[in-house]
């Protein structure tokens, strides 16, 4: 049994894709630009909120239409991320449990900190640091927050296990060098996850929980 897990955020723990194709539709009708699928949002997603943008607005836009769409997500996204968000089943539960056994535990997420941090304090007080994107943290799948937050839960990379559901994921854990588990209920289907090579699937947090513990 390791002694530490490092979690993806969206699409491991939370489903926030309602909350996050909401955000880009009102950016995008605010600016004239057309809008998004929910399953067009599922395929952006995995790399920030700034990529999850780029991605949504028309190609051709100028710098300043761009940021004034990326500045309306924002505003919007920070009023309403908790309208339909929510830990998938079983996931309360499952982060209790590790708890419990004395497993220590961190969440690194491409999304922002403004985002992150209060989502995560509120849903999983169980998890013991909460890593997001901002001036001081590169994105993922650089290793640096997996880094940051192994050193901050005293754990080597050996002694910790990365659980995700995207090829952002798997790149992350190749790049920080600890072993993945890849979650088959979030944003990618595990034909998807299987065309790269992976392996090492859950179906669900009670699957997850038989192995961590």
């Amino acid at each position: 049994m390791k002694k530490a897990v490092i979690f993806d955020l969206d699409g491991t723990l939370l489903n926030t894709l309602e909350d996050l194709r909401d955000a880009v539709n009102f950016a995008m009708k605010s600016c004239g630009f057309p809008e998004r699928s929910l399953e067009e949002i599922r395929r952006f997603v995995g790399n920030g909120v700034r990529v999850l943008v780029e991605r949504a607005v028309p190609e051709g836009i100028n710098e300043d239409e761009f940021e004034k769409a990326f500045s309306l997500f924002k505003e919007y996204y920070k009023e309403n991320m908790e309208k339909n968000t929510r830990p998938y089943d079983g996931i309360s539960e499952l982060l209790s449990s590790l708890k419990k056994a004395g497993i220590k535990m961190a969440i690194v997420t491409n999304k922002a900190d403004f985002a992150a941090i209060p989502l995560c304090n509120k849903m999983f007080p169980q998890v013991d640091t909460v890593i997001g994107t901002s001036e001081n943290v590169v994105p993922k799948p650089d290793p640096q927050g997996v880094y940051k937050a192994l050193e901050e839960l005293g754990c080597e990379k050996d002694e910790a296990y990365y659980v995700g559901d995207s090829e952002v994921d798997a790149e992350t854990a190749f790049n920080s060098g600890l072993d993945l588990i890849s979650v088959l209920w979030g944003f990618r289907t595990r034909q998807e996850l299987e065309r790269l090579g992976l392996t090492n699937f859950v179906s669900t947090p009670k699957e997850l929980e038989k192995i961590l513990v």
